[in-house]
């Protein structure tokens, strides 16, 4: 492993080709980006809520909208990248949800704001599964932990991003009409687009896949399908990955997406103090996945999941309790760094558990049928919290650190390890065949 021959993280980055290096970073703008137009949403709650006169429960529906959608992106966009290939794929849904997050600026009505969130909702689900596929099958197994740490905080930087230019350009935007502040940000959320620019001209296809559609070739097998049979055959690892995600996503979601409304409303902080909290909150974020994800090459991907999560739970009075902007900004810092530190593995356990013949697929939809089953989070927090503590935000969000915690180590420590396994064409093959004999 490189990281513990002392090269560290530049190491790791300059162990990789020139091929390598630019399908990574291709691949963690794209998630990073994705991840910013989400986020945008979260940080203008109280803006959209007002603008189309209803209360925050309301436009928290969008957030459910938008995470109930993304099963569907993922199962659509996997099964195009299986067969068509990883790299257009990844352009075409970029493309897609940049064009989704643009037509959010411009809904005249809540209605139309909320179908346009459920369609960006399908866009944003098909990225995670494609990009973390192209990114990890282009890199060398060793050192994926560390890799799969850097590319899961691309989600971070996501919302690093979004918070920032709230805090920074959101209190100077007092247009009117289709031209009022959040309006403006979810246009600038639209600019992602450029990216697909890019990964035209600069991003090589994952040889994985290149070499299964050569090996298919010669022996004369159709192209690469994902058919139902796969999923019957793959039943109970697809279970699996199902519930571990949806711990995953209810864990992270539940600290993040009500955290600036909190912020707001239990400890009456303006926008700019509001958005130096949460982007360094999302710093702590950003560190815990890289540090966590490279860890998890020496102590395995299970153990450090377990450790990272547990150590959520003593940072709760400090994150949600404080009564100063520096001790809420503190507490923000390592809650996140516990949370993404625990989901900074994510990328590399998943795909590691994932089957060969459906990594675009599995990873991408077990992910976001855990959003999916986890997606009223932010609607059953804010409800919760109004019908106990007249909406105050602290109770609950604590007790949701509590019980996700819990429960990620938990399904986690029931899964197996599978830290750096083969994914060669042979290696995959062998697998192939030995649970078809198991199933036999």
């Amino acid at each position: 492993m490189l990281a513990s021959r002392g090269m560290g993280f530049l190491g790791e980055l300059k162990s990789l080709t020139s091929a390598q290096r630019t399908t990574f970073a291709a691949c963690f703008l794209g998630w990073t980006l994705d991840a910013f137009d989400f986020f945008l949403l979260t940080v203008c709650l109280r803006a959209i809520a007002a603008d189309f006169h209803v209360g925050i429960p309301q436009i928290a529906e969008a957030i459910f909208w938008t995470l109930v959608m993304r099963p569907l992106g993922a199962l659509i966009f996997g099964m195009l990248a299986e067969r068509y290939g990883r790299r257009p794929t990844l352009i075409i849904n970029i493309i897609c949800f940049s064009i989704f997050e643009l037509a959010s600026a411009f809904a005249p009505t809540l209605g139309i704001f909320l179908v346009c969130r459920a369609l960006f909702g399908i866009a944003m689900g098909g990225e995670w599964g494609v990009g973390a596929a192209l990114a990890l099958e282009s890199l060398p197994a060793r050192g994926r932990g560390f890799f799969s740490g850097l590319l899961q905080e691309g989600y971070v930087v996501g919302n690093l991003l979004a918070a920032a230019l709230y805090g920074v350009l959101f209190p100077h935007l007092h247009g009117t009409g289709m031209l009022t502040g959040w309006r403006v940000m979810f246009m600038i959320g639209a600019l992602p687009a450029l990216l697909a620019f890019y990964m035209q001209f600069k991003v090589e296809e994952s040889p994985t896949w290149l070499e299964a559609q050569r090996r298919r070739r010669s022996e004369g097998r159709a192209g690469s399908r994902v058919s139902f049979q796969q999923f019957r055959q793959y039943l109970p690892t697809f279970l699996f990955l199902v519930l571990l995600m949806t711990a995953f996503n209810s864990f992270s979601h539940g600290t993040q997406d009500l955290y600036p409304t909190l912020l707001e409303k239990d400890h009456a902080l303006d926008p700019g103090r509001v958005g130096f909290i949460v982007v360094i909150s999302n710093i702590g974020a950003m560190l815990g996945g890289i540090v966590c994800g490279a860890l998890s090459e020496r102590l395995g991907r299970k153990r450090m999941i377990i450790i990272a999560a547990l150590c959520s739970i003593p940072m709760i009075p400090l994150w949600a309790w404080s009564h100063t902007v520096p001790a809420l900004a503190l507490g923000g810092f390592l809650m996140q760094f516990a949370v993404q530190g625990a989901f900074g593995v994510i990328p590399a356990h998943l795909n590691e558990l994932a089957p060969g013949p459906v990594r675009a697929v599995f990873p991408g939809v077990t992910y976001q049928l855990g959003n999916l089953v986890s997606s009223r989070n932010g609607v059953f927090q804010a409800r919760l919290a109004q019908h106990f503590s007249g909406g105050a935000l602290n109770a609950v969000m604590s007790w949701t650190v509590v019980v996700g915690a819990l429960s990620i180590a938990l399904v986690t420590g029931l899964g197996r390890e599978a830290r750096g396994e083969d994914w060669s064409v042979a290696s995959e093959d062998t697998a192939v065949q030995r649970e078809s004999a198991i199933d036999r």
